[in-house]
């Protein structure tokens, strides 16, 4: 099994053809990956900017603008699970995203076209589920394959993507990214302590790797371990100088701990920056 969905499962989601499908690609207004035998395969990230780019296409919104705006908006959002709720459209002529509580426009414009997301994910949950069952069926899956499974699951099966994390860890328990992964989906649950435990193994098992001690001082911070947060923050910006989030993150937090010189050092870091 290969992970994403085929080229048929998203033209039935999104109601277009298969060549429509395909086309979108060829004009590079969706990303899509390859399988083994060289078919294409989409996330659920992909299957969202997809049905994006169908009704923003409808609205006569130009190619060329449907592009710069779908991937500045894959740009400014990361994973796919930051897609969920959020609704993506056209006013008049203007690109727009809606997320409940700010608008925003990923081409300084603004949007209003209410094709859920969450609507989208629970139609791709059966998919993500048959593929759960069918991985549970075959013994030889390795640990990445079980970690590929756990990305399709992440959005429209939580609970299915977390017992696939598990299992790749179980299989490889120095898999960086499953330990990223389900602590991340397990600090979304508020189940802290457990998920402060696979970030730590992360960042244990990635030693480049800025996005654990990242986590790791988000989390820290949530637990008004403030101290200690600093440090996981400056952990990351040590792998990657040029982390902004941790920089801008570490501007409010020495604020906090009144060491005003380092907030403003760190603020000033993070503007230069961005």
């Amino acid at each position: 099994m290969t992970a994403g969905y085929t080229v048929k499962e998203v033209a039935r989601l999104v109601a277009l053809s298969e060549s429509q499908v395909r086309g979108y690609v060829r004009a590079e207004l969706v990303q899509a990956s390859r399988g083994a035998r060289n078919e294409y395969r989409f996330d659920f990230a992909s299957v969202v900017m997809l049905r994006a780019a169908k009704h923003l296409q409808q609205a006569r919104i130009p190619k060329a603008r449907i592009r710069r705006a779908l991937n500045q908006l894959r740009t400014e959002l990361g994973g796919e699970r930051a897609l969920t709720g959020l609704e993506i459209g056209v006013e008049g002529d203007r690109i727009v995203v809606h997320d409940g509580s700010t608008r925003w426009s990923p081409e300084s414009g603004q949007i209003h076209f209410n094709f859920g997301v969450d609507r989208l994910a629970q139609e791709i949950a059966p998919l993500a589920r048959r593929r759960a069952r069918e991985a549970q069926a075959t013994k030889d899956y390795t640990a990445d394959q079980w970690y590929d499974v756990g990305c399709d699951l992440e959005t429209p099966a939580p609970d299915e993507a977390r017992a696939a994390y598990r299992r790749a860890l179980e299989l490889d328990p120095s898999h960086a990214d499953a330990h990223i992964n389900l602590g991340r989906l397990l600090h979304e649950l508020g189940e802290l302590g457990a998920a402060e435990h696979h970030y730590r193994l992360a960042m244990k098992n990635a030693p480049t790797d800025p996005t654990p001690p990242y986590n790791l001082g988000v989390l820290l911070e949530e637990a008004h371990r403030l101290k200690e947060a600093r440090v996981a923050y400056e952990y990351a910006l040590a792998r990657d100088p040029s982390f902004g989030d941790a920089c801008f993150n570490l501007a409010a937090l020495c604020e906090e701990l009144h060491d005003r010189p380092a907030a403003l050092r760190y603020l000033n870091r993070y503007r230069r920056l961005t």
